[in-house]
């Protein structure tokens, strides 16, 4: 039969457990169980605030942003670089499309697809007459790129 003194001292050893895992600095017990009351109390409230985070960040990343367009003029023609932090199927095809549309000739290109998706091109005006600015190319890869999300081409 087990003795008064080894079930005190065995709950001493669990109570000093139940300190150290709540980084509780009280001596008695029940400043002991208060402490860790209130460390459970935080935990379930970040356990609550992580499941919200991934739940907000699985409903964002269905309304993922759209890629991001910077496009800058070179002494002939422009610098064309299109950026997105995750991979985005068929997206190219559209943004190749413009280009044929607007007559740019890209005479130099860089393309990442795999877990990110990185365009970068320098292309210039087929036609000498008709003057494109880099306003104007920007806005038709954007709108290239709207169009793409809207087709539901993404990944």
């Amino acid at each position: 039969m087990v003795s008064k003194e080894q079930k005190r001292a065995a709950l001493h050893e669990q109570l000093q457990h139940l300190r150290s895992l709540t980084n509780s600095h009280a001596l008695n017990k029940s400043s002991i169980i208060i402490d860790a009351t209130k460390y459970i109390e935080k935990l379930k409230q970040k356990v609550e605030r992580l499941n919200q985070e991934i739940a907000s960040g699985e409903t964002s990343s269905a309304h993922a942003p759209l890629p991001m367009v910077t496009v800058e003029t070179l002494e002939k023609g422009f610098l064309i670089n299109v950026y997105s932090a995750k991979g985005c199927s068929g997206l190219l095809v559209s943004i190749l499309e413009v280009f044929e549309e607007m007559r740019l000739t890209v005479l130099e290109a860089r393309v990442s697809c795999t877990d990110t998706f990185r365009f970068q091109a320098v292309g210039e005006n087929e036609e000498e007459g008709d003057t494109v600015d880099e306003h104007t190319v920007k806005q038709a890869v954007g709108q290239a790129i709207k169009n793409w999300s809207k087709g539901g081409d993404q990944e």
